[in-house]
């Protein structure tokens, strides 16, 4: 297996049927207050960088960077298929984004998940891998039992 990464314009099929699984799972697990998975729309804004994860014709996961300010970036949208988890996925889209945002000069990266409790144990333990820690909500974002923050100083 070659996992290839691409710059992606959100235009696909395959990619609307795996942010649909996103979004269903995300409001499926928490309140919809506590859902802050983005749709198409809001992923299409000039702040935000997505890829997809091929494997030939096969979509094997997504993740998206949000820049915040110019030295602070937050992952979004990280998922792949249910069906096709444990190939290496998430961990070689993370890896891109964590080294574009050192690329764009970004100090810190940081992210907002459900809690490890409520399904989300596989999410926490990748980015526990990467170097992630657990921190308090950034951006917009507030306390709420739903939701897990986590940073990673880029510096």
């Amino acid at each position: 297996m070659s996992l290839r990464i691409e710059l992606d314009d959100l235009s696909r099929p395959q990619i609307h049927a795996l942010l649909q699984e996103h979004l269903d799972s995300m409001y499926a697990l928490s309140p919809p207050e506590s859902v802050h998975a983005l749709d198409l729309s809001k992923l299409r804004k000039p702040e935000i960088s997505f890829w997809s994860v091929w494997d030939g014709d096969t979509l094997l996961g997504c993740g998206a960077l949000k820049e915040l300010d110019a030295t602070h970036g937050e992952v979004k949208s990280m998922r792949t298929p249910e069906a096709l988890r444990g190939r290496g996925a998430g961990r070689a889209v993370l890896a891109h984004i964590i080294e574009t945002a050192r690329s764009r000069g970004y100090k810190r990266l940081s992210l907002e998940t459900g809690p490890a409790d409520g399904g989300f144990a596989a999410a926490h333990g990748l980015y526990e891998k990467f170097g992630f820690r657990y921190c308090g909500p950034f951006a917009d974002y507030s306390l709420d039992p739903f939701s897990a923050f986590m940073t990673l100083e880029l510096s």
